[in-house]
């Protein structure tokens, strides 16, 4: 009798054996082929450069704001440099 349980107990743990690593090949095939389905990600939305602000739709509001820069200029606040680069964002260039 002791044999015939070693002989049960050795069946049960190689069947045992074969079932789980057949379930495991099943899970990573399964893996691969719904990998393979989906469609690829978009490229990096978290890199994409923000939208650029719409351009001021009054005339006087941009007249406004060149002239606070005008005045920041003569006070010495902004560089030259800085006026150009702020006078062509306000005209849009």
């Amino acid at each position: 009798m002791p044999g015939l349980l070693r002989g049960l107990a050795r069946t049960a743990l190689v069947a045992g054996t074969a079932t789980a690593v057949s379930n495991r090949v099943s899970r990573r095939q399964a893996g691969r082929w719904a990998a393979e389905a989906a469609p690829p990600p978009p490229p990096y939305p978290e890199y994409a450069p923000p939208p650029q602000p719409a351009p001021a739709a009054g005339g006087a509001d941009m007249i406004d704001q060149l002239r606070q820069l005008g005045e920041l200029r003569s006070q010495g606040i902004l560089t030259d440099a800085e006026f150009e680069e702020q006078k062509r964002r306000i005209l849009g260039g």
